[in-house]
């Protein structure tokens, strides 16, 4: 089996980080987000993967290339931002035969992955949410999906499709693949990957709902943020700082980062070289390099490299007084 993951996203949601850096390369728990997507795998023993890149899609191969050597990865470039069903038809010289599970590289799923591999026909991840409008829903009867509609603004019904597939039929996918390209079939102006799917349902395909409650979105800073907590809960271990700083559990603090005077955590995470100088930091990301003195964070990303400094003040204040630093 092969995973085909698409990762061409710009990340605008994202910036100013994804200016210089691809959003799945961004840090979370103590490592890329792609690097979590790939442990998952490689721990089911699927070994080949296809990456499709784009937008500083060299960051992306790199990052593989030195850090998963032994993995067998190719990358599909695709060169226009024309849609999930374009970025999986892009990788198709890439796969034969062969079942291949589509999964996307923003997102991270707490789910038993070896429960899904073991569907013997086509299976899509979904979750019932209560505004679907967003997401490509599904129609379900007795477990199998009757219909697939990409972003309705009159939902179905409230089953999402939140971006794991299991496709069983290939050669069929990348025909109705072929055949909305050909026939320039869009939907909000793009190649939609669900399209394809109700086109192998129509000619008779089966598709299983498999139902996913753990599904954790990291295209905003917010949902970043989340995705962090939920890996910490997951790993938590010790942390052994410096006899003057405090680390309150669940946090990643990286062998090489400096905590001076300063109380880390609860949900921080302080990744390589980093420095955190007499501050408090607490349920943010602190990235390699970055430099944080006399701050108090939380809530807050902070990018490789960047630096912030603060100010801590000195304040005698009567009773019923209010003090606000805009």
């Amino acid at each position: 089996m092969r995973a085909v993951i698409p990762v061409a996203g710009f990340g605008t949601r994202l910036r100013p980080h994804t200016y210089t850096i691809p959003k799945v390369l961004l840090n979370v728990a103590g490592k890329p987000i792609l690097a979590h997507i790939l442990d998952s795998l490689i721990a089911e023993g699927i070994a080949s993967v296809t990456i499709v890149v784009g937008h500083m899609g060299d960051q992306v191969e790199q990052y593989i290339r030195t850090h998963y050597p032994r993995l067998d990865a190719a990358f599909v470039e695709q060169t226009e931002p024309l849609g999930l069903g374009h970025a999986i038809w892009c990788a198709r010289t890439t796969f034969g035969d062969e079942p291949i599970l589509i999964i996307l590289g923003d997102t991270i799923f707490d789910l038993d992955l070896t429960s899904l591999l073991e569907i013997p026909s086509n299976a899509i991840g979904v979750k019932h949410v209560d505004d679907p409008r967003r997401f490509g829903v599904v129609e379900v009867s007795d477990g199998v999906i009757t219909r697939l509609v990409e972003k309705p603004q009159q939902p179905p019904s409230n089953l999402a499709i939140v971006g794991i597939y299991l496709v069983r039929d290939t050669q069929i996918l990348v025909e109705c693949l072929e055949r909305l390209i050909a026939g320039d079939v869009r939907t909000k102006g793009e190649y939609q990957l669900t399209d394809a799917l109700q086109c192998m349902v129509e000619r008779g395909r089966r598709l299983i709902a498999f139902p996913i409650e753990g599904w954790y979105d990291c295209g905003k800073p917010e949902t970043l943020l989340e995705t962090n907590r939920f890996l910490l809960d997951r790993r938590m271990r010790a942390v052994a700082p410096p006899s003057d700083s405090i680390v309150l559990p669940p946090s990643y603090v990286a062998p090489t980062a400096i905590l001076e005077r300063s109380i880390v955590g609860p949900y921080a995470t302080i990744g390589d070289g980093a420095v955190v100088r007499d501050s408090r930091v607490q349920n943010s990301i602190i990235g390699a390099g970055a430099v944080v003195t006399a701050a108090l964070l939380n809530n807050s990303l902070v990018g490789m490299s960047a630096t912030v400094c603060g100010s801590f003040h000195q304040l005698n204040v009567g009773d019923s007084s209010q003090i606000n630093y805009a």
